[in-house]
């Protein structure tokens, strides 16, 4: 008999105990692991978001599950560290203002193999409001994650219907054969992607807009409404 939820939340806490023993010296208090569809993002970290009745409270660490089956599991993973050095911050140091990441983060960061970048690759900044990592080669998280996935650990759901900003990229460079071992339609997924977006033409002036197939788009020039073709 499947167990759907027992699977998805004891992997996540066997890798959340695996990476606070090996990369935290342990420190880390526990969490709540969620899994939420924010848009555009891989996860989040919120203090103190649950509470019980005796009035204890508890972090959150939520992920992205539209993301797992895109995402190797090196990334998945690294998104889960990347919110266990905010949950190590706000016990253990002096987090930014909201949403900010501080310079204090972005030491410890680079400390446990994660680099900081606001895009993602080298050259980006190491603080903002908005950040993402990559891996340091021969960093700690590299050789730690890489013996965890040496254990037979695995993710073993992932959501069918992928974080559309990427479906695109899959579908143009070819890159289905993930998508397939999850066993996810791609035919569908190039359907719905190109239903998400219509091209829409001011039939005077012929400028181009693109966008949902329900809006209503009004030229700034011509005042005239917008025709779009599905």
């Amino acid at each position: 008999m499947m167990r759907p939820t027992e699977d998805t939340y004891e992997e996540l806490q066997t890798a959340f105990d695996y990476f606070n023993n090996d990369l935290f010296d342990g420190v880390l208090p526990h969490c709540l692991i969620t899994l939420q569809r924010e848009k555009k993002s891989y996860g989040y970290f919120s203090p103190k978001r649950f509470v019980n009745k005796e009035g204890q409270t508890t972090d959150e660490i939520a992920l992205n599950p539209a993301y797992f089956a895109i995402c190797p599991p090196e990334e998945i993973l690294q998104t889960l560290v990347h919110e266990m050095t905010h949950l190590w911050q706000n016990h253990n140091g002096k987090p930014g203002r909201r949403g900010y990441h501080n310079k204090q983060w972005a030491r410890k960061m680079e400390s446990i193999g994660l680099m900081p970048s606001s895009t993602g690759r080298p050259g980006g900044s190491r603080t903002g409001d908005k950040m993402a990592d990559y891996i340091i080669d021969g960093g700690n998280f590299l050789k730690s994650c890489q013996h965890l996935l040496t254990q037979n650990y695995r993710i073993t759901w992932a959501d069918k219907f992928p974080a559309r900003e990427y479906i695109q990229a899959i579908i143009t460079n070819g890159n289905t054969q993930d998508l397939e071992q999850w066993g996810i339609d791609i035919t569908q997924l190039e359907i719905e992607h190109k239903q998400t977006r219509v091209k829409y033409t001011c039939p005077v002036c012929k400028v181009n807009a693109w966008g949902k197939s329900t809006l209503n788009l009004i030229c700034g020039n011509c005042e005239v409404r917008l025709e779009h073709y599905r």
